[in-house]
């Protein structure tokens, strides 16, 4: 076996570890416990079988000084990998340290200090750094024209129905605006918040619907393969051609250029509604049809406008820079 080889053996451990006690969800790293210094995604070039081989992870939180650890070959989603077979690993934090091995014990990356390090047979590969990627648009500016739902003012839950709720100059989850849409494109901004102990649906997740009826779904997916009902996807009918969701506690971004379904005069449905997402920055479902509506929203597939509609699910988020476009 090739080092490249035993490096992308990584097996899956510690499978039927009991967890501890869930802690509350944290919206902030003074929040959040010590193994959030450790989870994140790292980047860098490794020296193996004396070629340059460019190389990312992404180490996620379990809870209780566990991790996982997904390798992607080229680089990280969206920059750089290369599709190819994902590693997987996991280990245990002891201290300042965390050390994730596969299942021989020959191959191990050892993270400290934001830095971690790789070996194979007990020769060193070379050292990824810790980074913290941003959306290209991140902090966008609504255009002329645009429909200004949320701009960080508490005077903006004017824009929303009944129950929207404002926290530290940010909208927590669960609001519908008044105002109602046909064809457009919508901003989003949103913060995942840190549950490292929580697992599946039940790890931040919410979702935005589309005139209420299509939702996109938003989930801690971090590390995840990217199913239609995980973060990205267009719940349940497709999912993204790659995963971006980002670590918790760093803001992301949605950009949705949305197309309404089209009807007859009689009432029946011609054509199916169509999406282009973006998800930071990164085209994940191009000009797709969406054959249904999703249930959970706020009313039922069918014609005419309908407001932009950010589900309650029980997890706590942050949104922010929310702004529409009609078309």
């Amino acid at each position: 076996m090739t080092r490249l080889n035993a490096l992308w053996g990584l097996a899956l451990l510690g499978a039927g570890v009991p967890w501890a006690a869930a802690a509350e969800p944290a919206l902030s790293p003074e929040q959040a416990d010590e193994d959030f210094a450790f989870q994140g995604e790292y980047e860098g070039t490794l020296n193996i079988d004396g070629q340059a081989i460019k190389q990312g992870v992404q180490v996620i939180a379990r809870g209780n000084g566990r991790f996982d650890g997904v390798g992607f070959h080229g680089g990280l989603p969206g920059a750089g990998w290369d599709g190819s077979e994902k590693a997987t690993g996991s280990g245990q934090r002891d201290g300042d340290e965390l050390v994730i091995e596969n299942a021989e014990g020959n191959a191990k990356a050892i993270i400290r200090d934001g830095k971690m390090t790789i070996s194979v047979d007990g020769i060193d590969l070379g050292t990824l750094d810790r980074v913290e990627r941003k959306s290209e648009t991140l902090g966008k500016n609504p255009p002329s024209g645009a429909v200004i739902l949320f701009s960080g003012k508490e005077s903006d839950l004017a824009n929303f129905r009944d129950g929207a709720r404002f926290e530290k100059g940010h909208l927590r989850e669960g609001f519908t605006s008044k105002d109602e849409f046909g064809d457009y494109t919508l901003h989003l901004e949103f913060m995942l918040s840190y549950m490292p102990e929580a697992r599946g649906q039940a790890r931040s997740n919410s979702g935005v619907y589309q005139q209420g009826r299509y939702e996109v779904q938003i989930l801690d997916s971090f590390g995840l393969a990217g199913a239609d009902n995980e973060y990205g996807g267009i719940y349940k009918a497709r999912a993204p051609s790659v995963n971006m969701c980002f670590q918790p506690l760093l803001w992301q971004t949605y950009d949705i250029d949305f197309t309404a379904a089209r009807y007859n005069e009689s009432g029946k449905k011609t054509a199916p509604a169509r999406m282009t997402v973006r998800h930071n920055g990164v085209v994940i479902h191009d000009n797709v049809t969406v054959p249904a509506g999703t249930p959970g929203g706020t009313q039922a597939e069918g014609p005419g406008p309908g407001p932009i509609f950010v589900q309650n699910h029980g997890n706590p988020l942050y949104f922010r820079n929310i702004w529409v476009v009609k078309k």
